[in-house]
C-alpha cells in the first residue's frame, strides 16, 4: 500500500502543522519504510513499533548534531513512520508497538497482508486524497510541482514560500 500511507501522512502534518517549510518528501518516504523494511522479515518487525520509531528519532537527531537544516528535513521520517503505525492500526498489536519493552515481536503478519481485500479500499480512499491534494496544492501547475520535487514543500494554493 502506497497512496494511503502518503496521502494520510501528508495531510495530518498538513493541517497539524501548518509549515511551509516542511519536507514532505521524508514524510512519505518515512511513512512508507515500516511496510518496506518489515517486509523481508516477513512479519511485523522493528518499523511498526513504538521502540523502532523512537529509535528512529534519537539516530536523526544524533547524526544532524549542529546541521539544523538538515534536522528540519530528516525529522519527517520518523514523523512518517509514527503515523504509518496509526494508519496501519499497528497499535494494537501490543506486542510488537510495545517492543522492547514486550520482549519480542511475535509471529505477526503484517497489518497490509492481513487486511487482505481491505487494501482495495483503503487505497481507493488515498487516491481520492492524494486528488484532493492535486487540486488543492495546484500541482497541476509545473512550478508548483517543481517545488515540490526540488524541497518539498507545499502550501495551500500552490506556491513557494
Amino acid at each position: 500500500m502506497l497512496l494511503w500511507f502518503a496521502a494520510t501522512s501528508v495531510l495530518t502534518v498538513y493541517f497539524v502543522f501548518r509549515d511551509p517549510r516542511f519536507d514532505y518528501r521524508f514524510l512519505v518516504l518515512g511513512a512508507l519504510l515500516p511496510d518496506v523494511v518489515d517486509a523481508f522479515a516477513g512479519r511485523m518487525w522493528v518499523l511498526h513499533s513504538l521502540g523502532g520509531a523512537v529509535g528512529l528519532l534519537i539516530v536523526v537527531m544524533a547524526v544532524t548534531v549542529g546541521n539544523r537544516p538538515l534536522r528540519k528535513r530528516l525529522l519527517g521520517l520518523p514523523i512518517g513512520v509514527l503515523l504509518h503505525i496509526v494508519f496501519d492500526g499497528a497499535f494494537s498489536t501490543t506486542e510488537v508497538f510495545w517492543w522492547p519493552a514486550s520482549g519480542g515481536f511475535g509471529d505477526h503478519p503484517l497489518p497490509v497482508v492481513a487486511r487482505g481485500w481491505w487494501n482495495l479500499a483503503l487505497e481507493a480512499v488515498g487516491a481520492a486524497l492524494l486528488v484532493w491534494c492535486y487540486r488543492s496544492f495546484r500541482l497541476a501547475d509545473q512550478t508548483c510541482r517543481r517545488e515540490v520535487f526540488r524541497s518539498g514543500r507545499l502550501t495551500a494554493g500552490g506556491g513557494s514560500s
